[in-house]
């Protein structure tokens, strides 16, 4: 037998199945799915973290509706404080605390600023949660993190649904006019803080669906006559 002949067998690859055993190969996969599992994981707490970010920006500033060229009063609305123009001096009274529920104008502001303080709340617990990957199987803290998520989502969701049921208050028809009310802003535009709120809702089932699969190909990591042995 030719050297060329011994040089093409020994490279031919569909002798490659043979040369690895099983186990070898089942040690292969699960370490480039390691890697990948790793990278992606990694992608998913980063764009948590921003969306937690979002969420305390969405629930602090006071920008969800504002005035416009037409509107008899200069100012804008957030969930808790608001500014309202003085229509001879032009300048701006501002009122309404997170701490102090009397001073905010609307009773649907106050829900709508309670459920989307409690979405805050759940992305900042998933956060936490990311310390139980140190202590805890994979797949269970990325469901967890998931349910969290998607809850985060359904309070961002009821709170964007409650907020224009406060329009109809005396303060901002005062800002908008008086053709303003429920679900219906008159003068009034609405400001980036609410877009920003409409999109992490997005965001949040995103993130949820994507917690999801990465918690399930963690439970699904290597068929059922595959074991690995634990690092040591």
């Amino acid at each position: 037998m030719s050297y060329k002949k011994l040089q093409s067998e020994s490279f031919n690859p569909n002798n490659l199945e043979s040369m690895i055993p099983a186990e070898e190969a089942a040690k292969i996969y699960h370490t480039n799915y390691v890697r990948n599992a790793r990278a992606i994981g990694v992608m998913w707490q980063v764009l948590t973290t921003v969306f937690a970010i979002i969420d305390m920006v969405v629930f602090i500033q006071p920008y969800w509706i504002g005035d416009s060229v037409n509107t008899p009063q200069a100012g804008y609305f957030g969930l808790f404080h608001y500014c309202i123009g003085n229509a001879i001096t032009g300048e701006l009274t501002c009122k309404g605390s997170a701490l102090d529920f009397g001073s905010i104008p609307s009773g649907a502001f106050k829900t709508a600023m309670f459920f989307v303080g409690i979405s805050m709340l759940l992305v900042v617990a998933c956060i936490v949660c990311f310390s139980l990957f140190f202590f805890c199987n994979s797949g269970t803290v990325y469901k967890i993190c998931a349910w969290l998520q998607m809850a985060s989502g359904g309070c961002m969701v009821i709170g964007c649904l409650i907020y224009p049921d406060g329009w109809d208050s005396s303060e901002v028809k005062r800002m908008c006019g008086q053709r303003t009310d429920k679900y219906k802003l008159g003068n009034c535009t609405v400001r980036w803080a609410f877009i920003l709120a409409i999109i992490s809702i997005m965001d949040s089932l995103i993130l949820a669906f994507l917690a999801f699969t990465l918690g399930n190909r963690q439970d699904q990591l290597l068929p059922e006559d595959f074991e690995i042995e634990e690092k040591e």
